[in-house]
């Protein structure tokens, strides 16, 4: 069933949405060893393919939100991530998990509760979100990390993140920022992330969006 961007697909034991606002085909779910999703069938997901812990599991690995798991009675829910993390992508976006607060989520993506992907080239028509302008702009950063962070605890709260006017990603709450070799790279409370793609110093902001005028909302 589709409601404009969101479609449900009903299953007796759970039900499983796609939101096509946040899908950047990243391919995990369609890439998992089950029968839930399978490309040029219709429904292309049915749920009653699998059990629903499998087909939360599948859920679980979309990095965007554009999935989300809905249980009926007695079946296991989506939980927060124990440790909040972002993932700086090889020359792609923020792959945010955890507790999430995410300013400028409609109240329709429940999946970006728990997970996200958000722009960080700038380019996305669909800010915060990413959009995957990035791959036809050529948006190139390999996804290191040169500093370290002042660490954190409570790993558990919530992590807000807000958008300054036209400006950062500006990021409340305990979280470790993992560069994409890997890398544990960055823990604490508090910092400012670059949305504009000219900041010097990525994943943080340096101020650039002030010298390229960047424009966001």
């Amino acid at each position: 069933m589709s409601e404009e961007n969101v479609y449900i697909y009903r299953g007796e034991k759970a039900d499983v949405s796609w939101d096509r606002r946040l899908c950047i085909h990243v391919g995990e779910c369609g890439r998992a060893d089950n029968d839930l999703f399978h490309g040029g069938r219709k429904p292309w997901c049915d749920p009653n393919t699998v059990d629903p812990e499998t087909a939360l599991d599948v859920v679980e690995r979309c990095p965007t939100g554009a999935l989300a798991f809905i249980p009926a009675d007695g079946a296991p829910a989506e939980t927060a991530a124990a440790e909040n993390t972002i993932v700086v992508s090889n020359n792609g976006p923020l792959y945010v998990r955890g507790n999430l607060k995410i300013d400028g989520a409609a109240e329709d993506m429940k999946g970006v509760e728990f997970r996200a992907a958000l722009c960080r080239c700038g380019l996305s028509a669909n800010k915060p979100f990413c959009d995957n302008t990035h791959e036809k702009e050529g948006f190139v950063d390999r996804g290191a990390v040169g500093i370290g962070g002042p660490g954190a605890s409570g790993e558990s709260a919530p992590l807000e993140i807000t958008l300054a006017a036209n400006g950062p990603l500006l990021v409340k709450g305990p979280v470790t920022i993992i560069a994409a070799s890997g890398r544990m790279a960055w823990k604490g409370t508090k910092t400012a992330l670059c949305r504009c793609g000219a900041s010097k110093n990525k994943p943080f902001c340096d101020g650039a969006h002030r010298m390229v005028g960047f424009q966001a909302e």
